[in-house]
């Protein structure tokens, strides 16, 4: 039988092969030092940047799935009055952990309610600002889940997603499935193709300003640094370099060839590399929409 997510979280808090993990996906049982992590990340740094840019008045902020808080307290401790929706109950993974930083920040601008992002329970443009971090991937349904987001949002306002894991197709889902470190312990992972997101969004009514994909931004190759994908960059390049040197001489050497042969092999796989997201599984997309 699977472990429920809280289960699974305490269970890996105690294997050292998780310890990475757990420190890189905001999970530790301290949870204030969770929420100092994550403000001080690049994540959130872009995050705000992105917000302030579409919507810079914004007050009101609906946190969607916000499971054991990071985000929603990060707002709130950067000004913003926030509304938090979480399901789950937990005190270490849930909405409980919410209120017990509520409680440790004294925070007076953050509310916090258990619900499932399907079935909101607020009026109609309601915020200024809808976010969802790593949980858009995990809707029961997909097109009510971005419909009550859109429901809820302001005329003008921003629905921004991050970090929601994006698949090819069926073979590439189950690839994606296969190799998650989390899995096997609780099953409740699942991914979307970018065309799903994309209708659910444009079907609710949104206006999609901007797809950001797995290697556009730390928002969502994060844990790997800018430093690490630009050296991998740097290594796929000559590696693409040398087998064109081995396959027509000194030729090779030449800008005009290299050039050349960069050119084709893209076009020979339909990405621009060398930052192949096919050789990711479950890679990372971040949407930002605005409500006409």
């Amino acid at each position: 039988m699977p472990m429920t997510w809280e289960e699974t979280i305490q269970y890996i808090r105690t294997k050292p092969e998780y310890r990475c993990l757990v420190e890189k996906a905001y999970l530790e049982e301290d949870l204030p030092l969770n929420v100092e992590r994550f403000l001080k990340s690049e994540e959130f740094r872009q995050t705000l940047a992105i917000l302030k840019k579409y919507q810079p008045n914004a007050i009101n902020i609906l946190d969607i799935g916000a499971g054991n808080g990071v985000s929603s307290i990060a707002f709130a401790l950067s000004g913003y009055k926030v509304t938090a929706v979480e399901p789950d109950k937990s005190e270490t993974v849930g909405a409980g952990a919410i209120r017990k930083l509520k409680e440790h920040y004294q925070l007076s601008n953050v509310e916090v309610f258990e619900a499932f992002a399907e079935e909101l329970p607020f009026p109609e443009e309601t915020f200024d600002i809808v976010y969802a971090r790593q949980c858009m991937h995990h809707a029961r349904d997909l097109e009510r889940f971005v419909a009550e987001a859109s429901r809820v949002l302001k005329q003008g306002g921003v629905f921004f997603t991050a970090r929601d894991h994006v698949v090819l197709d069926e073979q590439d889902k189950k690839w994606f499935l296969d190799t998650h470190p989390l899995q096997q312990f609780y099953g409740g992972e699942n991914a979307f193709t970018a065309e799903e997101y994309k209708n659910a969004m444009q079907k609710a009514g949104l206006q999609i300003v901007q797809e950001i994909r797995h290697f556009d931004s730390v928002l969502n190759y994060y844990p790997s640094t800018k430093d690490e994908i630009e050296n991998y960059k740097e290594k796929q390049i000559k590696l693409r370099e040398a087998h064109l040197i081995r396959k027509i001489g000194f030729l090779g050497r030449l800008s005009f060839f290299k050039k050349l042969y960069h050119l084709y092999l893209d076009k020979k796989v339909g990405e621009i590399l060398p930052l192949y997201e096919r050789n990711i599984p479950g890679r990372m997309y971040s949407y930002l929409c605005i409500k006409p």
